[in-house]
């Protein structure tokens, strides 16, 4: 497994060296009639490669896989998968870690781990780990850290200061815990739901 990653990381920087030529429709040279060098001026270069390194709002793609640095921030990639770390990173759907210092932001799904000061997952499942001084999501399967925990149906844990669900098939571990659809919806120290 350690051998692979060294290899991993030189093919995410060397395979844009090898992006393919693709032609516009309108652009498009008649290759019969134009010579070689006149096909490669007109032609318009996509990476056709599975990984992006991405700085703050470059490039404007919906889907990235990869590294995308968000210094400050970035919010012109939609569907990320990989690694996202920076200041402030918000996308529709992301799979991977997202380690941003004030903000992880996921409008609808996020598989994997956000860790930051305030992380969201706002329509969609969180499935993996929260961990900060705020968490909140529609519903997680998983683990909520952080001062304060937030979610609408949760399986898993929640631990922190201020633990609050309105559903929870689970535990939390806190000063204080709310499961709003419970027998008990408050307990201080430890609550369960079931």
């Amino acid at each position: 497994m350690k051998k692979t990653i060294p290899f991993a990381l030189a093919a995410a920087l060397v395979l844009p060296l090898c992006a393919q030529e693709v032609f516009d429709d309108e652009s498009a040279p008649d290759i019969e009639e134009a010579s070689r060098s006149d096909a490669q001026e007109s032609a318009t270069h996509y990476a056709m490669w599975p990984a992006f390194f991405a700085v703050c709002e470059f490039p404007a793609t919906p889907d990235l896989i990869g590294l995308r640095l968000t210094i400050p921030f970035s919010t012109k990639q939609e569907n990320v998968t990989g690694f996202d770390l920076g200041l402030w990173g918000r996308a529709i759907y992301f799979e991977g870690l997202q380690v941003n210092v004030l903000r992880n932001d996921v409008k609808d799904s996020c598989a994997g781990v956000q860790v930051g000061l305030y992380n969201t997952v706002g329509r969609g499942d969180l499935l993996g780990v929260q961990a900060g001084l705020w968490n909140q999501s529609l519903s997680f399967r998983g683990v909520q850290a952080g001062l304060v925990n937030n979610s609408g149906d949760s399986q898993g844990f929640q631990i922190g200061l201020i633990n609050r669900s309105e559903t929870m098939y689970g535990f939390q571990f806190g000063l204080i815990n709310i499961i709003r659809d419970a027998e008990l919806q408050f307990c201080p120290f430890v609550n369960i739901g079931f």
